[in-house]
């Protein structure tokens, strides 16, 4: 079982940056595939970024490409989400989520925290 509690959001204006945090509990963090997804307002939860058990491949959606960064401390438990460059249509709730494996459903799911983009 893994808990996931994520933290960070917030308002910030067009061109800012954010960084969110996701920690885990549990001993086996290290052998979680972790991701970040948002929802905003009327729309389905979509993929932005995931990360390996390692750290060594990361992917991203085209729309965050070159503005956001995921990266993963397992000695801390915890994921992050560094967003660049923001922007009004980033503005959403963004969960973590965690798996075991490529290719599979995603597990366990935070509570989310709300990241408004406006000036």
């Amino acid at each position: 079982q893994v808990q996931l509690v994520e933290s960070g959001g917030g308002l910030e204006q067009p061109g800012g940056s954010l960084r969110l945090s996701c920690a885990a509990s549990g001993r086996t963090f290290s052998t979680y595939i972790m991701g970040w997804f948002r929802q905003a307002p009327g729309k389905e939860r979509e993929f932005v970024a995931s990360i390996s058990w390692s750290g060594g491949n990361t992917g991203y959606t085209d729309s965050v490409k070159g503005r956001f960064t995921i990266s993963r401390d397992n000695a801390k438990n915890t994921v992050y989400l560094q967003m660049n460059s923001l922007k009004p249509e980033d503005t959403a709730v963004y969960y973590c989520g965690a798996k075991r494996m490529v290719g599979t459903r995603w597990d366990y799911w935070g509570q989310g925290t709300q990241v408004t983009v406006s000036s």
